[in-house]
């Protein structure tokens, strides 16, 4: 059966950007701060697309979540090979509390109102390192999930995904509709042609509202305070093993 597809693709700070803690430490400095998609919503674009190009997908969905500019990151997975975009408009500040658990009803009530029956997303975002909000919805859809894949197959109504554990690779089997999230190994992304880019911009992205979809997205956690990690300590070297362990019980490890 061809399949219609779901894509998250959020929209983060560049990871080649190096992060400034805010002054009154509430977050961390976005302003002026080059932004782009999230690299492992890349990988989950690229799978839906070459799914789509072997004839499983019929319709890939992109979807972000989050003011105005996420309209650009949008328009990359357009020109990567999506074919529409639907913008969960949320205000910027709205945004910066907006966890995964919002996104994950957001993605479930796109789900419902697109009839979708596969949703890809990536494992996890780069940002706030959450990884839960593949697996919150499946749990909202009461779907089966397929998490940290690097590599899937499509067969009829069934999906295999080979999927990273801490232990090597586990195979799994599940029956559609399903989540799947991805793993860096699953494949490459593709870059976008400048024909694509153009064409990207002729392609409708729809404007909702979280209250157009019935959700209510206030937050349940309260940031207290954002720190920068601690600085590393220089080195000291030591002359023997009974200099090591001197040292060792004098700053209280041992």
């Amino acid at each position: 059966m061809a399949l219609r597809a779901l894509v998250g693709v959020k929209r983060v700070i560049d990871y080649a950007v190096k992060v400034r803690v805010r002054p009154d430490k509430t977050g961390v400095v976005t302003d002026g701060v080059k932004h782009s998609m999230n690299p492992f919503c890349e990988i989950a674009v690229e799978e839906a697309v070459r799914l789509k190009e072997k004839k499983i997908v019929s319709e890939i969905i992109a979807v972000s979540c989050g003011p105005q500019q996420c309209q650009e990151t949008i328009r990359t997975a357009l020109a990567m090979g999506a074919d529409r975009g639907v913008h969960v408009d949320v205000s910027a500040k709205d945004a910066e509390s907006l966890g995964p658990f919002q996104v994950s009803k957001i993605i479930a009530a796109l789900v419902k109102k697109e009839n979708v029956n596969l949703v890809l997303l990536g494992k996890q975002a780069i940002d706030d390192d959450c990884n839960q909000t593949g697996q919150m919805t499946a749990a909202l859809l009461d779907w089966p999930q397929g998490t940290f894949a690097s590599e899937v197959k499509v067969d009829g109504e069934n999906v295999t995904v080979v999927r990273e554990v801490d232990g090597g690779l586990e195979t799994i089997r599940l029956k559609l509709p399903a989540v799947i999230t991805v793993d860096l190994r699953l494949n490459e992304p593709r870059y976008a042609t400048l024909p694509n880019i153009m064409k990207a911009k002729k392609k409708k992205i729809e404007n909702v509202k979280p209250s157009d979809l019935g959700v209510d997205i206030s937050s349940r956690i309260q940031i207290l305070s954002v720190e920068d990690p601690p600085q590393r300590q220089a080195g000291v070297k030591v002359e023997s093993v009974e200099d090591l362990l001197s040292k060792l019980k004098e700053s209280g490890h041992i």
